[in-house]
């Protein structure tokens, strides 16, 4: 058995493990797969130094893919609040910078990272366990430490679509960046799943 075959089954087993022990932070049923990881991180540009922050990195799938496009100089790092998949990608991936701590608390802790702006934001969070208040603080978050030109990109489950948060946060989207695409959608996924780009904050918009 491979190398890397070993690191993804302890990535599959520290996972299922942290879903057990706490379903309603982690909001997925399984690690996502390296189509999706591959798609969500094709926003990680190719300049010299690019620095890019992952939202809710779990067994670190989707860090692997940004290491793999992470230009010479760039600065990696990934931002995670439960703490079994902190010790796991700390342990897994001693090349990652690992900030313990909420997505809604972005931008203080970037600053402590000694971060000011970030090139790409890579999220797999998962948006419909938020309320509206709290998606629109955390995209609130991503616009702030959005570096002018940079990108943010984000999975979701097809099977949430049917919900109204999902709607929601659709919605947010669109009140918080100018453009905002779908880079595909991933069926060889459990779930399927679908990514999302955007880019050019509008700043902070009031909820109306």
């Amino acid at each position: 058995m491979s190398a890397e075959t070993l690191s993804a089954e302890g990535d599959t087993r520290s996972f299922l493990g942290a879903i057990i022990r706490n379903p309603y932070q982690l909001g997925a049923i399984a690690p996502s797969s390296k189509a999706v990881a591959r798609l969500a991180a094709s926003v990680v540009p190719d300049t010299k130094g690019a620095v890019v922050v992952e939202l809710g990195a779990g067994g670190g799938v989707i860090s692997d893919a940004i290491r793999d496009r992470l230009p010479q100089g760039g600065r990696q790092l990934a931002v995670e609040l439960n703490g079994d998949m902190v010790r796991h990608l700390r342990r897994s991936r001693p090349w990652l910078e690992v900030v313990a701590g909420d997505a809604g608390d972005l931008s203080q802790l970037l600053r402590r990272a000694g971060v000011a702006r970030a090139d790409a934001v890579i999220s797999s969070l998962p948006w419909t366990l938020f309320h509206g208040d709290q998606q629109k603080h955390v995209l609130d978050e991503v616009s702030t430490v959005l570096a002018p030109g940079g990108t943010f990109s984000t999975v979701i489950t097809l099977t949430v679509v049917p919900f109204r948060r999902f709607w929601r946060f659709r919605e947010l989207l669109d009140r918080t960046f100018a453009t905002v695409d779908t880079a595909g959608t991933v069926w060889l996924n459990v779930p399927p799943a679908l990514v999302f780009s955007a880019s050019t904050p509008l700043g902070t918009q009031g909820d109306g």
